[in-house]
């Protein structure tokens, strides 16, 4: 059994790893940690999210003074925390030999000006952007078997690149004109701390991040080419979804578009790939998977992808990733 901690537990993420964890069969959920500021420092997480009641029997620890004992403890650890949180605590786990799996966006790009742009703070650790391994399941596998610093991919990135990526990996669309990807997602991914902007009562449905947001520049850098995104908050708690319009290449037909799926996804159990129908949030959400659908016409194509933010696009994810690190069925603990 492998020892795993949390860090940011108190967070929704958080206890969606909590939930998947303490079920997992070979991974051992020793402790969960927030904050020495936290309110919620000392609190059962069942007292906050009352689904884990009889399930998770843990409280919220603040986090010790000694992170070198508590690395050395543990055989891993899931930073749910804020990015320059995540950037100042990962370093010291790595040096502790305890893998690191961050669900923030402290290392998903390797370049330091992105994170000066687009996070308002400097990158201190290059060498670790060159190590970092982004966790996107599907397709760097072979990569996260190998690596001690997973930087588990975003959740509108996870959903965008896995409806894009086999179509560009096949050469089926005209980059001329750039992907269009606008996507919703549920309340629940502006986090647990309380805003007007986030509040259930305010929200309705609108853009955010008009040409500016973060995971922009994340999903073109992992896709290899330029995109036009824009997310959206909708009036519900989880899930994504996204509509993906793009142009194809003179002659691309519907069975190569097919088989482009097919040849990518067929062995990847977590990614389902309809014949008919398109997918909706209602068909992934409490799940860990990511539907896409997509229909074409007139030389475009529109895909659409699904996902629950929180756990293919979060916590799932994350698992899945630290499943492929230990040589574990990639679904293991998770369906």
């Amino acid at each position: 059994m492998q020892k795993a901690i949390i860090i940011g537990a108190s967070g929704y993420t958080g206890a969606e790893l909590a939930h998947i964890l303490i079920k997992h069969p070979k991974f051992e959920l020793t402790g969960l940690y927030v904050s020495s500021q936290s309110q919620d420092a000392h609190k059962a997480i069942a007292d906050i999210y009352p689904q884990l009641k009889q399930i998770v029997e843990l409280s919220l620890q603040p986090l010790p003074e000694n992170l070198s004992t508590l690395a050395q403890q543990s055989d891993l650890v899931f930073l749910a925390t804020a990015h320059e949180v995540s950037h100042n605590l990962a370093p010291l786990f790595l040096q502790n030999d305890c893998q690191v799996f961050d669900l923030s966006g402290a290392f998903r790009v390797n370049h330091p000006q992105f994170y000066t742009d687009y996070y308002g703070f400097e990158h201190q650790y290059p060498e670790l952007l060159q190590q970092a391994v982004y966790g996107l399941a599907e397709w760097n596998d072979e990569q996260i078997k190998q690596a001690n610093l997973v930087a588990v991919a975003g959740c509108y990135p996870t959903v965008t690149q896995l409806s894009l990526k086999p179509l560009i990996e096949n050469d089926l669309l005209d980059l001329n004109q750039l992907p269009v990807i606008n996507a919703v997602s549920g309340v629940s991914g502006a986090g647990r701390k309380a805003s007007l902007t986030s509040s259930f009562c305010e929200v309705s449905l609108h853009a955010y991040g008009v040409f500016n947001h973060r995971h922009q520049p994340e999903i073109a850098t992992h896709l290899g080419t330029e995109v036009i995104f824009t997310p959206h908050l909708g009036h519900f708690k989880r899930g994504i979804l996204a509509t993906i319009t793009a142009k194809l290449k003179v002659g691309v037909t519907d069975q190569q578009i097919q088989a482009a799926y097919q040849q990518h996804y067929a062995n990847k159990p977590l990614v389902r790939v309809y014949q008919q129908g398109l997918p909706s949030i209602k068909a992934v959400e409490f799940t860990p998977y990511c539907d896409i659908g997509f229909a074409t016409k007139n030389g475009h194509i529109i895909i659409i992808g699904a996902e629950d933010n929180l756990l293919k696009g979060a916590a799932a994810q994350a698992v899945q990733c630290a499943n492929i690190r230990y040589g574990l069925p990639e679904t293991l603990g998770l369906i």
